[in-house]
């Protein structure tokens, strides 16, 4: 397991994607654009069948400002197909010492698949049950509940990515037309740029790298002024692209209570494992201390341990 310390002191990233996008645009509108927001909130509101996580021994209560988790799905969905979820990344926020722990979980992951009885890749959990299956597996991989999950359409992606004016990056990897330094994307672009794995000699972990950079980029711009003013089109791209378990009236108590959380976010890196190919198939398989020390990072920040 690394955290890279430089990374996440170098202008304070803000990494909590999705989730906090949703959450910045929540409480930015939620005087004068109430109306607009509450629809488009309740769109975008996908209860659970659970009430809470089995691995919780009490109710979470946001007032009181118990440390959180978020599963944050990128899914590509297709014709005639559920998808399977691209993108997997677990955080967890702690408000009282305010701060963050982010983690990637590599798609091609060997685990159980939870409710269905088998072991196959981690991204195929939301092929074979949705949402719902990605959230159980993803749980007993980690052996920490997870309270909130936010589902993005990789499709729709470009949408968000167009809603807010589109996003900068630094590229420190020249490939197809993307050179490298800064460089702006729209929708189209941004879907490419993190989508792209074969040519990255880091393979998966280059482009989690990637997806992050734009997610960071996400987040600052949803925060500005632009996104505020250009509010209809970027409630229609969340509306139409976005499934969350998160109330609206949970999202103003999380910008209210853990945004100080995002001003230090701790990154976890699986990179320890190794592929192995069963039956023609090539997995990543977790290396056990690791998946054993990261668990317990994540269980001591959220006040488990």
């Amino acid at each position: 397991m690394a955290v890279d310390g430089k990374k996440m002191a170098k202008g304070k990233k803000r990494l909590l994607a999705v989730c906090l996008v949703i959450v910045t645009l929540a409480s930015l509108c939620i005087v004068v654009l109430l109306p607009k927001a509450t629809n488009t909130m309740n769109e975008i509101h996908q209860p659970l069948a659970r009430d809470m996580s089995e691995k919780r021994f009490e109710k979470l209560e946001l007032k009181d400002k118990d440390p959180i988790s978020v599963l944050l799905l990128g899914v590509d969905e297709r014709e005639n197909d559920q998808g399977r979820s691209d993108t997997m990344v677990v955080l967890t926020v702690n408000p009282s010492d305010q701060s963050t722990k982010m983690v990637s979980i590599p798609r091609d992951t060997y685990t159980e698949i939870v409710g269905r009885g088998t072991l196959d890749k981690i991204n195929h959990a939301y092929a074979f049950g949705g949402l719902e299956m990605s959230l159980a597996t993803t749980e007993n991989l980690l052996d920490i509940p997870i309270d909130y999950v936010v589902q993005l359409n990789m499709k729709g992606f470009k949408d968000v990515v167009d809603a807010i004016g589109g996003v900068e990056v630094t590229n420190d990897l020249a490939f197809d037309d993307f050179q490298v330094g800064d460089i702006t994307l729209n929708g189209n672009d941004a879907l490419r740029y993190v989508r792209m794995r074969k040519q990255d000699p880091d393979g998966d972990f280059g482009r989690q790298n990637r997806q992050k950079q734009v997610l960071d980029s996400i987040m600052a711009k949803a925060s500005s002024l632009d996104a505020v003013l250009n509010y209809p089109k970027v409630f229609d791209a969340l509306g139409d692209n976005v499934r969350t378990n998160m109330s609206f009236r949970e999202m103003v108590h999380v910008q209210s209570n853990y945004r100080d959380a995002a001003d230090t976010i701790d990154q976890l890196y699986f990179d320890q494992g190794y592929g192995e190919t069963i039956n023609g198939i090539w997995y990543y398989m977790m290396d056990e201390e690791e998946l054993k020390e990261i668990r317990s990072v994540l269980k001591e920040h959220l006040n488990m341990s």
